[in-house]
């Protein structure tokens, strides 16, 4: 009795092994696949003033990117954000790094805070992509 509960354990474990490293696969897959379409977008940001300064890959059972780019403030005023999320509205990447700036310039004024520079904005993908925007340099990373 104890054998036959010993021999299923292992045969569920085994499965669920399989299942797992299927995922796995399937998954790092997926997240090659996001990097890929990202590295597209990033020279379109570059075109409306948005500097890659730092780029890094990380693999792993979900690979991910980080990439940091840097812009000056006057280069994204309400007027222009407006009209680069008008031209930018067939991308979903673009609009959302658009639309992620134009609300941090919103609730930043509302801190009634001094606009420090530069302009950051981080962008880290994988299965599900991550935007930050800084107003100034952060102290703490």
């Amino acid at each position: 009795m104890i054998d036959k509960l010993k021999k299923a354990f292992q045969e569920t474990a085994d499965t669920l092994r399989e299942q797992a490293a299927a995922f796995g696969e399937g998954a790092k897959e997926k997240g090659f696949q996001l990097i890929e379409e990202w590295l597209l977008i990033f020279p379109k940001l570059e075109l409306y003033g948005l500097e890659v300064t730092s780029f890094a890959l990380g693999v792993a059972l979900s690979p991910s990117l980080d990439v940091e780019l840097k812009g000056k403030h006057e280069d994204f005023s309400r007027e222009r954000l407006e009209q680069i999320l008008a031209e930018t509205k067939s991308s979903a990447a673009l609009t959302s790094v658009f639309q992620t700036i134009r609300t941090a310039y919103m609730l930043h004024r509302r801190t009634m805070a001094n606009l420090n520079s530069p302009l950051i904005v981080k962008v880290r993908i994988r299965l599900s992509p991550e935007i930050k925007v800084y107003i100034g340099k952060p102290l703490v990373e």
